[in-house]
């Protein structure tokens, strides 16, 4: 047989011949099936995956292989060995197998009573290098597998060793050759193949290893791609077999790979078009505790009357004492500025813009007086559809001249252009004139019937993208779902802030009881872990069907946001590079829970492995 080269997929043959020598070494007899298969995820091939069969009556006994670059495996799992009472009649150590070797090596022995185990491994100059204290154990078949590392972990240098075995008053010692043989060759042996003590007198015991298994596929340190790890249960194995496994990908999260700020989340208090929030839905609309939704971007109208500015001043004074900020849109410009006289419809006339910005400032500074500040006030909220209640009309050039000339005299942040389906049309001159894109706070608009993509020329130019209003009204679980993902598809399309519309009506954040609904539960899931000034960070964001995902950092802390939209629970691994997070809080809504905590899950070996509930929104929250 030609072993030059050998690779996972001759891993197996050589495990087979060493199984034939070990039983006709020790006294057994042995058959063997022989077991291949595919690993892949998402119908691409696993490269070195780690394939494990365990046998479900006897745990101790694992056969395992890893996969080659076409996700292939390959491995012999042990049918039966039969151990005869007088067969093991002394204390014996084998030689180790291969011998020489260059991966791994087999140790094994025999025990004929039941003895506390010891197995030392030493340099030439008699310097201990590994020591395995095995403990109590059985009379029979058992074995450990050394793979050339010393205690520390660290890979040993080329040589002799000398391996020594003390099993109670016993000691036995051989030696073995480190640094030549076969390549690649890695070998588990069973932790421990024997009988119990009052089955000896039965002349002979057989363990039945084919059969019932469980098949764990894991992640190695070579492994492509990352999986989610995976457990089978009741694989029956009763003859040569193909046995092929889809897994997930693991969602690679990419922490120093920052994508867009985020500004908040929110909703719109439109006060005389809607009673004015109480007291208590203010504190459950922007507080971040159990039952409360933690947004922190209030919307309101700009009245076009100015006698009606201080209907907006109670509500926001509130809010902006919640560390809230503050955005306003106008349906309309006074009549008396318009076209046609009329709060619906017409346009801005040419000889009125300046007169505009003025009744702009002067609402602005009328709240900043009442100790509200306004981060930002929009030219026109849906400049481009027309309807039948209060609204004006606007064309790209006409916005781009009121940004241009007028908005500086606002006296606060101007955004544009809330186009009803962000219509990037409405904007693109605006970015692509310096002026008035200096003049710009933020790009804004609506996403109801498109838009929700990403806007590479506001990116290019520095600016944000806001989305400042969408409604849904199906007020049922389906509903409150799609909103997660909405807002999940509007992160992914590099927004800074998603703000809903109103925030208190049966299908809005808060019912009209003052109780949150399940949309806004929903919201919250987002709203209260990531706060303004989060960076979201690169991540593989759908790396399995219908499991969506976003994640976000500030500093060292990281949330993550998983939505599953299956109508089963999944499984999901998270390798988060170049991390120190060691646990994560998940929060859980579903339909039957309400943001619920869960129990903290510890991060292992650089993954975070979380089980996702059936239609469900979990943020995981690093401590």
């Amino acid at each position: 047989m030609k072993l030059e080269n050998c690779g996972p997929k001759v891993l197996n043959v050589q495990l087979f011949f060493f199984v034939v020598a070990l039983a006709f070494t020790l006294g057994l007899s042995a058959q063997t099936y022989f077991v291949n298969g595919l690993i892949t995820a998402l119908s691409n091939p696993v490269e070195n995956a780690e394939v494990t069969f365990i046998d479900s009556e006897d745990t101790t006994k694992q056969y395992s292989a890893l996969t080659d670059s076409l996700g292939a495996y390959q491995l012999d799992v042990l049918t039966s060995i039969a151990v005869q009472n007088n067969q093991i009649i002394s204390f014996e150590l084998a030689q180790n197998y291969p011998n020489p070797f260059s991966s791994s090596t087999a140790i094994s022995y025999k025990l004929h009573s039941p003895s506390e185990v010891e197995v030392t491994i030493y340099d030439v100059l008699g310097r201990e290098i590994k020591k395995y204290n095995v403990g109590v154990q059985l009379p029979g078949v058992h074995g450990v597998v050394w793979d050339g590392k010393n205690n520390l972990g660290e890979r040993v240098a080329m040589g002799i060793y000398f391996y020594r075995i003390q099993a109670g008053g016993e000691t036995q010692v051989k030696k073995m050759i480190f640094g030549t043989g076969i390549e690649n060759f890695t070998v588990r042996l069973p932790k421990s193949i024997s009988p119990q003590t009052s089955e000896m007198n039965e002349g002979m015991k057989e363990f039945r290893l084919a059969g019932n298994f469980t098949v764990r596929i894991e992640n190695t340190d070579s492994i492509f791609p990352a999986i989610t790890p995976r457990q089978i249960e009741n694989v029956e194995i009763q003859s040569d077999t193909t046995l092929d496994f889809a897994v997930a990908k693991a969602a690679i999260v990419y922490l120093d790979s920052t994508q867009q700020v985020i500004s908040g989340f929110g909703a719109a208090n439109i006060v005389g078009w809607r009673p004015d929030m109480t007291t208590d839905e203010i504190n459950t609309a922007f507080g971040t505790g159990d039952e409360q939704i933690g947004f922190t971007i209030l919307r309101f109208r700009v009245p076009w009357n100015q006698n009606d500015f201080n209907i907006n001043v109670p509500s926001a004074q509130a809010a902006h004492a919640m560390g809230v900020k503050i955005i306003a849109s106008p349906w309309t410009p006074p009549p008396g500025l318009k076209t046609n006289n009329n709060i619906v419809g017409g346009r801005l006339r040419e000889d009125s813009y300046a007169a505009y910005a003025a009744h702009l400032k002067s609402f602005a500074d009328y709240m900043s007086n009442n100790g509200v500040p306004i981060y930002a006030i929009s030219v026109q909220n849906e400049p481009d559809v027309q309807v039948t209640y209060e609204s004006c009309d606007w064309n790209a050039a006409e916005m781009l001249r009121f940004m241009k000339e007028n908005a500086p005299d606002v006296g606060t942040g101007v955004f544009a252009a809330e186009s009803f389906n962000f219509n990037h049309t409405m904007t693109d001159p605006i970015l692509n004139d310096s002026i008035a894109a200096s003049h710009t706070a933020f790009i804004g608009g609506h996403i109801y019937g498109g838009g929700l993509i990403r806007y590479p020329l506001a990116e290019a130019k520095g600016k944000e993208v806001w989305m400042t209003e969408h409604l849904e009204l199906s007020d049922d679980w389906d509903g409150a779902l799609a909103t997660g993902k909405e807002i999940n598809d509007c992160m992914k399309a590099n927004m800074s802030a998603y703000i809903w519309w109103y925030i208190v009506r049966f299908y809005g954040p808060i019912l009209e009881d003052g109780t949150v609904s399940k949309r806004g539960y929903v919201m919250s899931q987002f709203s209260r872990f990531i706060r303004p000034g989060f960076f979201r960070v690169t991540a593989d964001d759908n790396p399995q069907p219908n499991l969506y995902l976003t994640v976000y950092r500030d500093g060292a802390k990281v949330v993550i946001v998983a939505i599953n939209y299956n109508y089963q629970s999944i499984d999901q691994a998270f390798k988060i590079e170049n991390s120190t997070v060691a646990n994560f809080i998940p929060y859980v809504t579903s339909e039957s829970k309400n943001a619920t905590q869960e129990d903290d899950i510890a991060m292992l070996h650089g993954f975070l492995t979380v089980a996702l509930e059936p239609r469900s929104v979990t943020t995981f929250v690093s401590e």
